[in-house]
């Protein structure tokens, strides 16, 4: 029988895979037509990543996420602004075990060219 040793070390979860996540995440919402660059200045946000319609700000471990979308016409947007919190919530508890303080969706504009 082999004795195993208990090997300690540190993760550490880049912003960026945070980022991922949520994008891919809120793509794959039905009624999303896609992510866009959010408007103004981010300066404001400290530890702040913006990339593609995603924010991510990270305090003593807990995730803030703003999330900058475009969606399809002729849906609930509510439904699936929850939708989007929700899943995005999931995911990023559930791939990194962080604490999701807060997911806000800002609906940018409707897509009607798809129908």
């Amino acid at each position: 029988m082999t004795d195993y040793t208990e090997v300690t070390g540190k993760t550490t979860i880049s912003p960026e895979v945070l980022v991922s996540i949520a994008k891919l995440t809120t793509l794959d919402v039905t009624g999303v037509s896609r992510l866009t660059a959010p408007l103004g200045n981010i300066g404001h946000f400290i530890r702040a990543s913006a990339s593609d319609g995603v924010k991510i700000v990270v305090e003593e471990e807990t995730v803030y996420i703003d999330l900058f979308v475009v969606l399809n016409r002729d849906i609930n947007i509510r439904e699936v602004s929850h939708t989007i919190q929700s899943r995005v919530t999931r995911a990023i508890q559930e791939m990194v075990g962080m604490e999701v303080g807060r997911v806000n969706i800002h609906v940018e504009d409707i897509d009607y060219s798809h129908p």
